[in-house]
């Protein structure tokens, strides 16, 4: 059986962590250093972090996090936001991330994951999918840009081109879900789950243990990426992994 993961999500802004909720209403968390740090001492299993500043996101930002992060933490470690170029993933790669996570632009240019695949291996690119539900189609809506510019493309067939591009992992993400504490979109992560062969990162409405054991437990998914979970409460990997293991739920032995 495949062991499951925990992995923290951390969003960069300037040089800062921050929270969002739904997309918007940024919160300031702390320094992306410390944080890391500390969730190495936890045991998490990766770490995510994403670019999602509105002004400006580029490799170079990430770059700057690196190694300063590499210092304090030994698990591995994937980066997004700004990348717009296989250059620009392979600079992220070479400058010490394990992985990089391309959103944007694998819509407009897929052999950004080509090139990085073949590079790198397929274990090195994430394709991540923002997602946000619309009442009036009944249907999920795939958006790039951090959340601001529709795709007029079906989550399934999206998940099949990036697969078919060389991608190894697939984070969907609920933009719906996100910041909210109330608990992972599991049609969202089923559908998405039906679909890929590849690993499926959920992500977006981590709020408590139930809520991840019920994720897990419904949709067989791979791994679940939280931020207010260990950002707003006393809870951390440690402890998260304890809950779900007496579920039958099989984790990393550290």
């Amino acid at each position: 059986m495949l062991k499951k993961r925990i992995i923290p999500i951390q969003l960069l802004n300037d040089g800062r962590l921050v929270k969002s909720v739904r997309f918007d209403s940024w919160r300031d968390v702390g320094d992306p250093v410390k944080s890391s740090a500390v969730y190495n001492s936890q045991y998490a299993d990766e770490l995510i972090f994403l670019n999602v500043s509105r002004e400006r996101r580029s490799v170079e930002d990430l770059q700057k996090i690196i190694t300063d992060v590499s210092k304090v933490s030994f698990m591995p470690m994937a980066m997004g936001g700004g990348i717009k170029t296989a250059e620009d993933a392979a600079f992220i790669i070479l400058n010490g991330a394990d992985k990089v996570v391309v959103n944007s632009v694998a819509y407009s240019n897929p052999s950004v994951i080509s090139t990085t695949a073949d590079k790198f291996g397929a274990q090195a690119v994430i394709v991540g999918i923002d997602v946000r539900w619309d009442e009036e189609r009944a249907d999920y809506i795939l958006y790039s840009d951090c959340g601001r510019r529709v795709e007029n493309v079906a989550l399934e067939e999206h998940i099949e081109k990036m697969l078919e591009a060389g991608a190894g992992e697939i984070m969907v993400q609920s933009i719906d879900r996100d910041g909210t504490m109330t608990g992972f979109d599991i049609p969202l992560i089923k559908r998405a789950m039906a679909v890929s062969s590849a690993p499926v990162i959920a992500a977006g409405g981590s709020g408590n243990y139930g809520q991840m054991r019920d994720a897990f437990l419904e949709t067989d998914v791979s791994a679940l990426a939280c931020g207010s979970l260990f950002n707003f409460s006393d809870s951390n990997p440690i402890r998260a992994k304890a809950f779900l293991s007496n579920h039958g739920l099989n984790f990393k032995k550290v």
